[in-house]
């Protein structure tokens, strides 16, 4: 598939794939392009993922995305990995430089990209709720990224205190582990909290355990839900004078990395997040 007149494919394998806004939102942008690419959604069974990569290199696809659960057991069927993904230890984002199949992961990278458009992270105090694979993302990157401290809230000490290590040894950021007991109270020196648990998820009303008076003027609050974008989380911040960021943003850098890792084209983010939009029905 070398030859430019002939349609390109990237795919996205995970389970399940139904109602995809991914899909929509990668088809929009190569439209907007004039690009005769595909985004196809492909159910892969886990049993199944090594066959599926080998069906990859064989029919010559330029990439894909790999979602639950295969961010980490795809790691053995590729040839190389960015810093960012051997760190995290999971690839959502695979793509061929010549024969070899490397691994990215774009989640941490397209949040840290949102949160330039109102923050550069470079020496600031990051609290982070959660300790799952979005939060391993975001810290990561955020690490690497060179903000000054995080302060990472969960509940169970199980997940939370080996990301902290993570955190401290691998990645080099001061990191303090501190259990989530009853509602948090973001402290006066943070710049940034982020939600980066599931909390928010298709519920509107659902509401994170943070005391809400700590979310103040000044403060960066930003939520990896990206339905709805406008969480209780966000709402709640910016009844309170704080910036904010919804996780349409953070769906939208994603998508554009991996468009850029995949054509070498810069995508319109405008198309893109339009298109998230009328996936959600805003």
């Amino acid at each position: 598939m070398s030859d430019p007149e002939l349609q390109q494919i990237v795919c996205c394998m995970g389970l399940p794939v139904a109602g995809n806004p991914t899909q929509q939102m990668m088809e929009r942008a190569f439209d907007a392009a004039a690009l005769p690419w595909r985004y196809l959604t492909l159910e892969v069974p886990p049993d199944r993922l090594r066959d599926a990569v080998a069906g990859m290199r064989a029919m010559g696809f330029r990439g894909g995305n790999f979602t639950i659960p295969h961010k980490v057991e795809v790691i053995q069927h590729l040839d190389g990995l960015s810093e960012a993904a051997e760190l995290m230890g999971a690839v959502n984002c695979v793509y061929f430089e010549g024969e070899r199949l490397l691994g990215e992961n774009t989640d941490g990278k397209g949040f840290v990209q949102s949160l330039r458009e109102v923050m550069d992270p470079r020496g600031k105090h990051v609290v982070v709720l959660g300790a799952g694979g979005a939060a391993r993302a975001i810290t990561v990157e955020l690490g690497l990224s060179g903000v000054a401290r995080i302060t990472l809230v969960n509940r169970s000490r199980e997940r939370g205190e080996p990301l902290a290590q993570l955190l401290n040894d691998r990645v080099g950021v001061a990191t303090e582990f501190v259990p989530w007991d009853g509602d948090f109270q973001v402290p006066a020196d943070a710049d940034l909290l982020v939600n980066a648990t599931s909390i928010g998820l298709s519920d509107a009303d659902a509401r994170v355990p943070v005391d809400v008076s700590s979310l103040r003027d000044g403060l960066v609050v930003a939520d990896v839900i990206f339905n709805p974008p406008r969480t209780r989380l966000i709402r709640d911040a910016e009844a309170n004078g704080a910036i904010t960021l919804d996780g349409l943003g953070m769906l939208v850098n994603q998508g554009v990395i991996g468009f850029k890792i995949w054509t070498g084209v810069d995508p319109d983010p405008q198309a893109m997040r339009a298109a998230l939009e009328e996936y959600l029905g805003l």
